[in-house]
């Protein structure tokens, strides 16, 4: 995936790039890189091609960290909703026979789904910032000198 974007403001080896927010900003797995602000998008990046503030850049980002970041945010929640439904059902209902066992079961999954959201944050602080993860300034498309 890439992007178009122009560079506001360059710190040590990143630098911050504006970019025109697209519609999956609101869904993204990126939101620790990105800060959303009306219509624009601020993207924090490694700044390899050596922009300077003003510079119209592309910047790269990784497939394998788009994906990564898809399945935290989609998939181990959907995975813990559905396994906290079982267990809810199969096991939680034995010990609160006095409940119906559907309600034990929406207990148990959304439960274990709240509780996979925290987890995810929790998770993400290790990753927040580290180069290896970020987005890359992969060239510049127009220099401002």
């Amino acid at each position: 995936m890439e992007e178009v974007g122009v560079v506001k403001e360059v710190i040590g080896p990143k630098a911050i790039v504006t970019v025109q927010r697209q519609s999956g900003c609101d869904s993204c797995p990126g939101g620790s890189v990105c800060k959303l602000a009306g219509n624009e998008a601020e993207i924090e990046v490694v700044n390899e091609a050596k922009a300077k503030a003003g510079d119209t850049v592309r910047i790269a980002f990784k497939p394998y960290t788009y994906l990564k970041g898809t399945i935290f945010v989609y998939g181990i929640p959907s995975i813990m909703l559905i396994i906290g439904a079982i267990v809810g059902k199969e096991y939680l209902s034995r010990f609160l026979p006095n409940m119906d066992p559907d309600i034990v079961s929406a207990i148990g999954g959304f439960g274990l789904f709240a509780l996979s959201f925290l987890f995810m944050k929790v998770w993400m602080k290790r990753y927040e910032g580290k180069k290896e993860y970020m987005p890359v300034i992969s060239e510049i498309v127009r220099s401002e000198q």
